[in-house]
């Protein structure tokens, strides 16, 4: 499991909903970082509020183990002495479900690989390196633990951090991401994978003596876009081709015979956001075959639950579901769908799962359920924390929502406004999810902004997912190809006027916001109609042909224009709202972090230039020293407010003015 974007949910171009574009849950909500099933089943442990000796929550946060087989066994704290103050990260089990090994980071942030004794003895370092680590994983033989390790890394790697300021001669400086083996026994630590590659995603073969992976010589940031699967010795040495994709790849498994390898593939726009279908491949190379084509859900993560069966997890028409696909018959079979959100703390929809595949344990949660962890038979899991039971969702309430247009199904979420009286009007915003390739489903709000926050202002909250999205299927996905704005736009206006005809919502009184991909339709649709009075782009990208040129991730473009910049200027000309600026009419805020790599500021400033030229009603925000991810609460609070007072400005005016 990848777990390098699990601390985030403003990915490349994704705001994946207004849950996670938002401060702070209510202060009353604690969250869970991760949670592991250890192999056996028998165990869970999860990353999250620390306990008293009752139970009862208590400041800060912990790493904590509980038996699933003794009743009234109580969850016994792992990060013991030395490491009680460490930040605590990334837990995975050893494979005989004795040992933990978890990154640990001190007060600088330097992160090393520790490990424990499930019954919480024995705590201790086993690296002392300098740079970025992620994804430990033990090998099956319990002697070693891998990892990935970028060596002195200037900064937290990954496009979502803020860029390294760019002065005098500019050259690339490429800090690779290796795969690493450090020794239980000595501490000693290798790096066995070559020093050109970055490598992105892992997994150890079952007998131990090899891992499949997937990587790219070069850049990290960009290269992942064109990430193959390889195979690597244990031992080191030159990497073997395995299998060249035509799009992106994500999630490599060995099947528990070593003969295959599992994987999802397909277009995405954001490394960590996954979805697609389900191949499976050679481990000595060759064609790919495709186990779900044409499923109407977008897979989203995998592991093998025997021989001939691979258990996935999927975004399936807004809602969360649990699978298996046969790998002879592809027949797919329905364990659990929801409404609600599972995760174990990676991205995207997924769970932590036992040796045998039969048992797991999720964080799950939905937007009027607080998260708490579940263990069990997979799709029967038993609630096995209870710190949030007495926490109530203080927002309106939130209802899947379905549309047609084009002859296509869309679906949606609705918030309602908090005290919702049928007999009133109220005004509305539409929040469009980031990506592209990304879905919004039902959660609890996340550590960042929390736009449900509106329904307490008397707002509806509609979250689209258009064409472009996932969870409707591959082909679905790849419906805005060589069409950004245009499809997805059509698809967006057809689900506001499902609501305004159905609901009372005032049609004169809607605003539209969105980060990243969401911001550029933010800053599109107020160039191609008037409907929108109040607009709020965060990230925004308003010029397809510079932006080229100016953002740090440029391949994730060729598979949605089909040509760079270069070869086919007028296709991105064709999608750049700066084209049609003079059209504009809505009032508009636009923010952004000041060395944002993935969208950089220029996009939004450009955008703004051109609005106060055409006097416009514009106000633009730039944040200090952040990224495309906005990490500084203070700035978190502030987008917050502004967009608030703005959106009451134009759309409630008696609500308030704008600071």
């Amino acid at each position: 499991m990848n777990f390098r974007h699990r601390q985030f949910t403003l990915v490349f171009l994704v705001l994946i909903s207004i849950h996670a574009f938002a401060s702070a849950a209510p202060a009353t909500a604690r969250r869970f970082d991760q949670t592991a099933i250890s192999p056996d089943g028998k165990r869970v442990a999860w990353i999250g509020p620390a306990l008293n000796a009752d139970g009862t929550p208590a400041e800060g946060d912990g790493l904590y183990v509980q038996e699933l087989e003794k009743s009234g066994a109580s969850p016994v704290r792992i990060n013991a002495s030395d490491l009680a103050k460490s930040d605590v990260a990334e837990v995975v089990w050893s494979a005989d479900s004795r040992m933990l090994a978890f990154l640990c980071a001190s007060a600088s942030g330097q992160s090393q690989v520790c490990v424990a004794g499930a019954d919480g003895q024995s705590a201790r370092k086993l690296t002392d390196l300098k740079g970025d680590l992620a994804d430990p994983a033990w090998s099956p033989d319990g002697k070693k633990v891998a990892f990935l390790f970028t060596e002195n890394a200037p900064r937290k790697p990954g496009p979502l951090e803020a860029m390294t300021p760019e002065t005098g001669v500019i050259e690339s400086k490429i800090y690779e991401q290796r795969l690493a083996l450090a020794d239980i026994s000595t501490g000693s630590v290798q790096q066995v994978s070559p020093a050109d590659m970055y490598v992105y995603e892992f997994d150890w073969s079952p007998d131990g003596q090899q891992f499949a992976l997937t990587a790219a010589p070069g850049e990290g940031d960009n290269n992942w876009y064109i990430a193959q699967i390889y195979r690597l010795p244990a031992t080191g040495g030159a990497l073997k081709a395995v299998y060249k994709p035509p799009l992106q790849i994500a999630n490599p498994r060995w099947s528990p015979d070593g003969k295959s390898i599992a994987f999802i593939a397909g277009i995405m726009s954001d490394e960590g956001s996954t979805g697609g279908d389900i191949f499976v491949v050679s481990a000595d190379g060759g064609e790919a075959r495709n186990l779900t084509p044409g499923i109407p859900a977008s897979p989203s993560w995998l592991t093998w639950r025997s021989a001939d069966k691979v258990l996935f997890a999927e975004r399936i028409d807004g809602d969360a579901g649990i699978a298996t696909v046969d790998a002879g018959s592809r027949k797919v079979t329905q364990l659990w769908k929801s409404s609600e959100s599972i995760t174990d703390g990676s991205w995207g929809i997924c769970a932590s799962v036992s040796a045998d595949g039969t048992r797991s344990a999720v964080i799950r949660h939905s937007a009027q359920k607080p998260p708490e962890i579940w263990a069990g038979a997979t799709g029967e899991w038993k609630q096995i924390t209870h710190v949030n039971q007495d926490v109530r969702p203080d927002w309106g309430e939130v209802k899947s929502l379905h549309w047609t247009n084009d002859g296509l199904n869309v679906q949606g979420w609705l918030a309602y406004p908090v005290g919702y009286d049928p007999h009133k009007r109220y005004p509305m915003v539409v929040v469009v999810h980031g990506g592209p390739a990304a879905g919004v489903s039902s959660g609890w709000p996340g550590r960042f902004f929390n736009l449900f926050d509106l329904t307490k202002e008397g707002y509806f909250v509609l979250e689209p997912n258009p064409r472009g999205s996932y969870g409707q299927g591959d082909a679905f996905t790849r419906g805005n190809v060589k069409d950004f704005g245009y499809g997805d736009l059509r698809d967006i206006l057809a689900g506001v006027d499902t609501v305004v005809k159905t609901l009372p919502v005032d049609n004169d009184r809607i605003g539209i916001t969105g980060w990243s991909y969401g911001g550029f339709m933010t800053m599109w649709a107020i160039t191609q109609t008037n409907r929108f009075r109040a607009a709020v782009s965060g990230a925004g990208l308003s010029n397809w042909q510079s932006y080229y040129g100016q953002n740090d991730i440029d391949k994730w473009m060729i598979p949605y224009f089909g040509a760079s910049v270069y070869d086919d200027p007028a296709v991105y000309a064709r999608s750049s709202a700066i084209n049609f600026v003079k059209n504009v009419k809505t009032p508009t805020l636009i923010v952004v972090g000041e060395r944002d790599g993935e969208v950089p500021a220029p996009q939004s400033r450009e955008f703004w230039h051109a609005l106060k030229e055409l006097g416009v009603e514009t106000q633009f925000v730039v944040y200090a020293g952040e990224g495309h991810a906005i990490h500084d609460p203070e700035h978190q609070k502030d987008i917050m407010a502004r967009m608030a007072a703005w959106f009451n400005r134009f759309l409630q005016p008696e609500a308030g003015k704008v600071q």
